[in-house]
């Protein structure tokens, strides 16, 4: 009687662990507002966003004065606080990259039986070998995301890969095996990691949270966290 209560007991906290799994409706049938949700506030993408203050005061804009800019002079001031979003994203995730290739789909005004067939392709395709993050910003003042697109365009692998990690639970830490720039196909920068060591998934379901960080400047430190446990995805783990 005793070792069926125990089993009975583990039968039902595994069941509650079951449950708990987040169900997702298959990506096909995603709205846009899906697709965006998933890469921004989901967990696989999270947004870091920066404040900048320093305008968010009236001052003149005009004269040399100790509360003028150079950008205030030349450009005007915004006289608010400027955002700037930073929206960091497992790629090599399989729900990143359905939600990238459903919000493409979704803009489509004609079918395209190709495009589809490439976009699933890549939206289905497991990623074995490496992590990827990609990296994308947005802010509602150029003059803000002009200094982060200058960053992340001119930085390379020799610069970030002694300041840019993936790091778990017990503080072991992956460090940065490339770093590849941005391009003209909507998902920014991607920094690329290995995904084994010693022959071993350096992630796994014991690791509790993975945390991302990269210095490309003193001014933007990227450092978000990702809880491991809200990683499985169809019965598998995705990172």
């Amino acid at each position: 009687m005793k070792k069926m209560l125990l089993l009975l007991a583990f039968f039902g906290v595994l069941c509650l662990g079951v449950a708990a799994q987040k169900k997702y409706k298959p990506w096909n049938e995603w709205s846009d507002k899906d697709a965006q949700k998933m890469l921004n506030d989901s967990a696989w993408g999270q947004t870091q966003t920066e404040t900048n203050t320093s305008e968010m005061f009236f001052t003149p804009t005009t004269g040399s004065g100790r509360g003028a800019s150079a950008d205030r002079n030349s450009q005007g001031a915004t006289n608010q606080a400027t955002n700037v979003n930073y929206h960091i994203r497992f790629l090599s995730a399989r729900p990143i990259r359905q939600a990238f290739a459903r919000s493409l789909l979704l803009q489509q005004k004609t079918q395209s039986p190709q495009l589809e067939a490439q976009l699933k392709a890549f939206a289905e395709q497991k990623s074995s070998e490496w992590v990827v993050v990609a990296v994308d910003f947005d802010s509602t003042d150029r003059r803000f995301s002009g200094p982060a697109m200058q960053l992340f365009n001119s930085a390379n692998t020799g610069v970030l890969q002694n300041n840019t990690y993936l790091e778990i639970k017990d503080g072991k830490r992956l460090f940065l095996k490339e770093y590849r720039a941005p391009i003209s196909d909507g998902m920014g920068a991607k920094f690329i990691f290995p995904r084994m060591v010693d022959g071993k998934p350096f992630i796994t379901p014991e690791s509790g949270f993975i945390r991302f960080y990269a210095e490309l400047s003193k001014d933007i430190k990227l450092n978000m966290r990702f809880k491991v446990q809200d990683m499985m995805y169809d019965g598998q783990l995705e990172y």
